[in-house]
């Protein structure tokens, strides 16, 4: 198949983008660096060091594997970038991971706010009308979040839900309550995509994924030049990535609040399967499917706890300090969420263990000396006004 990977260069992307073209397949990836400009805007980096851009870091790829990814280094939001690679490559899947990522960063100001929902509602409008002129049998693949739903005190369905009102029934789109200003631009992307399905014929998978963890997959593990990045800080780490990495260096694990807020999470390299099972089982033209991509749920506390655990196991004094949350979130709350269509396309999950996360303090140990301390506790306040917590 022809793989067209949007945001190449980022944590899932990259290693993405390997997968496939490891398996045989014709990859060709796009990035604009959205996610380097940010973080040297904020002062930040990858804890893992990772070549500096698409054109070194597919020819060490190229170098290793002996075989080809294609590189288009452009912004989505830019017609003229969008129309010229799909024009060119004609892709026969397209997996959409190409925007910016951060709820944190996404809540900072009206700047960061308007930025985050252009970037990522354009671009992925882009998408959606250059398939349909250049490649319309193509299936778009496009990475949604569990985020969308938010918390309701009611089980979350994959994506759609039948309701009966008034002596009638229907079945409609799961109703939605995010949390961000990210995670508003997720649910608008998901009704873009849906509407242009219905509308326009396209077909496509939403994966509604829950917070990855990890740091190394098959092909990352061939040569170091591989690497895929590793964010811990406050703005794109997520909770276990950066729980391990301050387990690592002997700071208090920051649980946000009283810790009960829950998510689903998947290691990466379930993540990877994911995609490529979404890839490799097309729905039909006109379909619009919704998967819930995560393995198992936890509590913010339940992570800090397993850390804690592990990290006694390997001989880490590792402790737990709850500081204010700097979020608007529920922090006691109900939470069950379905999750059974990757599950019966063949995905067998890797659960979090101990070991696993031990696994994880290894990796850091190797790069510690690159952590930035001063981006460990939170700097954005969801409400405006309100200085940040301390430790």
């Amino acid at each position: 198949m022809r793989i067209l990977i949007l945001g190449g260069d980022g944590y899932l992307g990259w290693p993405t983008a390997m997968r496939f073209s490891n398996r045989g397949h014709e990859v060709h990836v796009v990035d604009d660096y959205l996610r380097r400009r940010a973080h040297a805007e904020a002062g930040t980096d990858s804890l893992t060091p990772i070549l500096p851009g698409m054109p070194d870091r597919v020819a060490a790829w190229r170098d290793v594997s002996g075989k080809e990814i294609g590189v288009t280094e452009g912004d989505l939001c830019d017609w003229a970038v969008t129309e010229g690679v799909f024009r060119e490559f004609r892709p026969d899947a397209v997996v959409h991971y190409g925007e910016m990522p951060s709820a944190p960063y996404s809540m900072k100001d009206r700047e960061h706010a308007v930025f985050t929902q252009t970037n990522n509602v354009v671009n992925t409008l882009n998408v959606l009308f250059a398939i349909e002129a250049f490649a319309p049998d193509a299936h778009l693949v496009k990475l949604g979040t569990m985020g969308e739903y938010g918390t309701p005190n009611i089980d979350i369905e994959e994506g759609f839900i039948t309701i009966e009102h008034n002596g009638r029934s229907d079945t409609l789109p799961f109703p939605k309550l995010p949390g961000s200003f990210y995670h508003l631009s997720k649910v608008h992307d998901s009704h873009n995509i849906h509407f242009a399905c219905r509308i326009r014929g396209l077909r496509a998978t939403d994966l509604n994924q829950g917070v990855v963890y990890g740091i190394e997959t098959e092909e990352t593990a061939l040569d170091e030049r591989l690497a895929t990045r590793f964010d811990y800080d406050d703005v794109f780490g997520t909770a276990l990535n950066r729980f391990c990495v301050q387990a690592v260096i002997g700071h208090p694990l920051t649980v946000y609040g009283a810790g009960g807020q829950t998510r689903g999470y998947l290691n990466i390299v379930d993540t990877l399967r994911c995609v490529e099972l979404a890839v490799t089982n097309p729905p039909e033209a006109g379909e619009f499917r919704v998967f819930n991509q995560f393995t198992e749920q936890f509590s913010v506390r339940q992570l800090a706890e397993l850390v804690q655990k592990a990290g006694a196991e390997v001989g880490l004094d590792v402790v737990v300090d709850p500081i204010e949350n700097p979020r608007v979130e529920a922090e006691e709350h109900y939470y069950h969420a379905t999750h059974t269509k990757l599950m019966d396309l063949g995905l067998q999950p890797h659960l979090l263990s101990e070991t696993l996360i031990e696994s994880m303090f290894s990796s850091i140990e190797r790069h510690k000396d690159r952590v930035i301390l001063d981006h460990i506790l939170p700097r954005d306040r969801w409400r405006p006004g309100v200085g940040a917590p301390s430790a």
